[in-house]
């Protein structure tokens, strides 16, 4: 699972984390006082322990920040952390034309024989996306979800920092309505 958040935690020169979220229009996100972490009973791990007490220690970070306090008991909302990773392909084709084409001369249309040829180009990379969901501690209804979605490339450089960011960005959405906090 590191190779997921770190397909997640790109350099400058990758493609940038891509963001989406939605949420329960009907749902009354200033009643939400206290948080805690959803921890499934059977967890299928596609992430180090590591990199998993880092997106742990980030999201509660990042709840308080926005005014949640984490709750041991009772908890109004559960969040809930799942990464993905797939691998994926890419094929890129490349069709490059030589030879002698035809030309308009003033004693008629010149013709020539011409030939081309094609390419094709597949790479491998992995796909690593990072979900967090807020579910509703009484209803045990989902009421906001945010995505991150990344092609991961080579290990994080500095996981801890990275990681933070992800989760930030993930979660700069929620509550909906409200600016992000810093």
């Amino acid at each position: 699972m590191l190779a997921a958040l770190s397909a997640i935690t790109m350099t400058a020169c990758t493609p940038q984390l891509k963001v989406t979220t939605d949420y329960d229009r009907k749902a009354d996100f200033s009643k939400y006082k206290t948080f805690s972490l959803y921890v499934p009973e059977e967890k299928n791990e596609t992430i180090s322990q590591l990199n998993r007490s880092r997106i742990e220690s980030a999201v509660k970070a990042e709840m308080v920040k926005k005014g949640l306090q984490e709750a041991n008991t009772d908890p109004d909302v559960l969040v809930n952390v799942v990464t993905v990773i797939k691998n994926e392909k890419q094929v890129m084709a490349n069709t490059n034309y030589y030879g002698y084409g035809g030309y308009y001369r003033p004693y008629g249309w010149g013709g020539g024989m011409g030939s081309g040829y094609t390419t094709y180009n597949v790479a491998d990379y992995k796909d690593g996306s990072l979900i967090i969901e807020v579910i509703d501690a009484d209803t045990k209804s989902l009421v906001w979800e945010g995505i991150g979605n990344q092609e991961i490339d080579k290990p994080m450089e500095n996981p801890d920092q990275q990681i933070q960011g992800i989760v930030a960005k993930i979660l700069a959405g929620f509550p909906p309505g409200k600016t992000a906090t810093k």
